[in-house]
């Protein structure tokens, strides 16, 4: 007798482009191949040793058991520190909701806001688990696009043209995820009038908000405004500015009804996250930030360099991005002709074979919604990129 079939929302989910291509990576390099990889969005420095001190003394101290289920609330209040610090916003501990992660944050909140049917705007090029996430949600992604020549970036104008009566949800992400582009507070004060005036909710991903670079100012969405912060569930973590992926330490701050719901949602699900590294996040939010610039210097200086030598291969191009760690290479040139005998049709194709030929993994952007590009990041050190951008001339030259 056949087994019924599963959830189709679960069956519609697609694997992640990313976590794809770094896995695979790092087959190859376990195989004891000479791969360079530029696929993954993880900082290559290691945790702060402060920081992993006190996670090693949680431990020691036997901080190893559960918490509520949104987090400790000396946390909360931490997450209330550094958002006031850092973007000049107020909010109580009861308004935190800590989770495993950013990206567990997003999902508790489009899981907390979205009734099927409802519309998701989402601008392009996204972060690919985006879509996704509103699927799963029982929700529909609406995907507004922005051009290379609009710097990645949407305007309030064509938010506004994507709007409907089903629309629950604009996903907000400044710096983005792929393009590294930052929104300045003109144009964030043009999207937040689109969204109050149609009353949707926003969900202000800003886990890159410390990695703005050319001493560009970044604003935090919920900060333009009363009406704007009231609508919006920001989104934050440790992981990008502190080098602390794997500890899986995201929250959220939004109004106190919502922060409610979401704490409800996380006790019937995954409940906190570990102790262990919910204490070293105390740390690393209220602690000394001299590393954090040490590595926004750093990651600064790889872009310049790499954006620099990227531009001077012939038939590839990209735009300078403003924060975060990823560059958008323009292969569209490459698209309709053979390499390596084999016709490239798709950035996937042309990926690809680089990985194949060339040994180097980059993430296309197919997935993330900009076919014809692809997504190095630069968080890996000038030797490595430098040993990328050879390979990629050569890759090239000898096709």
């Amino acid at each position: 007798m056949a087994l019924k079939p599963i959830s189709k929302i679960a069956a519609g989910v697609q694997a992640s482009t990313t976590l794809a291509i770094d896995s695979l990576f790092k087959q190859m390099k376990a195989e004891g191949k000479d791969v360079v990889g530029f696929g993954a969005g993880e900082p290559d420095f290691p945790t702060p040793e402060h920081i992993k001190q006190a996670g090693i003394e949680a431990i020691e101290n036997n901080q190893t058991k559960y918490t509520p289920a949104a987090g400790l609330m000396d946390l909360r209040k931490a997450a209330c520190y550094r958002l006031k610090e850092d973007c000049g916003l107020d909010y109580e501990p009861t308004q935190i909701v800590v989770a495993s992660g950013a990206k567990h944050s997003v999902y508790i909140a489009l899981m907390t806001l979205c009734n099927p049917g409802d519309e998701v705007v989402i601008a392009a090029p996204y972060w690919v688990s985006y879509s996704e996430m509103v699927k799963q949600a029982g929700a529909i992604p609406v995907i507004v696009a922005a051009t290379e020549e609009a710097h990645f970036k949407i305007t309030a104008e064509q938010l506004d043209a994507a709007i409907t009566d089903k629309t629950k949800v604009f996903m907000l992400n400044s710096p983005s995820n792929p393009t590294g582009m930052v929104y300045t507070k003109a144009e964030l004060e043009a999207i937040a009038e689109v969204c109050c005036r149609h009353n949707i909710y926003v969900i202000a991903d800003e886990i890159y908000c410390n990695l703005v670079y050319d001493n560009n100012e970044f604003v935090s969405f919920a900060s333009l405004g009363e009406d704007v912060k009231e609508r919006t569930i920001l989104v934050n973590g440790v992981s990008k500015s502190y080098a602390m992926t794997g500890w899986r330490i995201g929250y959220s701050a939004s109004n106190p009804q919502l922060a409610k719901v979401m704490a409800n949602y996380l006790s019937h699900s995954t409940s906190a996250p570990s102790t262990i590294s919910q204490q070293a996040a105390i740390t690393a939010l209220t602690g000394p930030q001299e590393d954090m610039q040490v590595m926004k210097q750093a990651f600064e200086q790889r872009r310049d360099h790499l954006v620099e030598r990227m531009n001077q291969i012939e038939g590839v191009s990209c735009i300078k991005p403003e924060g975060a760690f990823y560059v958008m290479m323009n292969m569209k040139g490459f698209l309709g002709k053979t390499m390596y005998g084999k016709v490239i049709e798709s950035a996937e194709d042309f990926a690809q074979l680089f990985l194949e030929k060339g040994l180097v993994a980059t993430v296309p952007c197919t997935a993330f919604a900009a076919p014809g590009f692809i997504r190095w990041s630069y968080a890996t050190s000038l030797t490595e990129i430098d040993k990328g951008l050879d390979r990629l001339e050569a890759f090239i030259k000898n096709a």
